[in-house]
């Protein structure tokens, strides 16, 4: 019999699907891990209202855990939760490693509303390490990210906004 934590490790297979160098515990996105009787519940969380990448996730996580599930004659289950709301708060050093190393530049600040107000001062470029480096547009790859270039290496670059 798997305890909570059994099914969090396995979770940790799941990567992200719009940042797969991360998964979906680095992101922060697994609430909780619940086995009462013979269900496993799986609560999620989206890293913002309406992110599109929150089905792909739940059919990933059945996908991925379902089958291990029903051979231990449980059912599994993923349920969406908005509150806490996401933030990249919960995102820790390690994961922010992977995502420079990734080549998307991480949050460099933390979800206060006073670190909030503005432009972030240094985006540094996740390929050269050059603070100098200007916003292209507020909308990257995806909605939680925005568009910057580098001015020393000319590179383009995502940046993760502080959510």
């Amino acid at each position: 019999m798997r305890s909570p934590n059994d099914w969090v490790s396995l979770l940790e297979t799941v990567p992200d699907p719009e940042i797969p160098v991360l998964n979906v515990v680095e992101m922060g996105i697994v609430r909780s891990v619940e086995c009462p009787g013979n269900s496993i519940i799986i609560k999620i969380t989206p890293t913002y209202m309406g992110c599109p990448a929150m089905d792909a996730i739940a059919d990933d996580i059945q996908a991925k855990l379902g089958p291990i599930a029903m051979e231990e004659s449980k059912t599994l289950r993923v349920e969406l939760v908005y509150s806490p709301a996401w933030t990249t708060d919960w995102l820790d050093d390690a994961a922010k490693a992977k995502l420079e190393k990734y080549g998307i530049a991480p949050p460099v600040k933390t979800s206060d509303k006073r670190a909030l107000q503005g432009e972030p001062s240094e985006i540094h470029c996740p390929h050269c390490k050059s603070k100098d480096t200007r916003l292209v547009s507020l909308f990257g790859s995806t909605a939680c990210k925005a568009h910057y270039q580098c001015n020393s290496c000319s590179e383009p670059f995502d940046y993760f906004k502080c959510i």
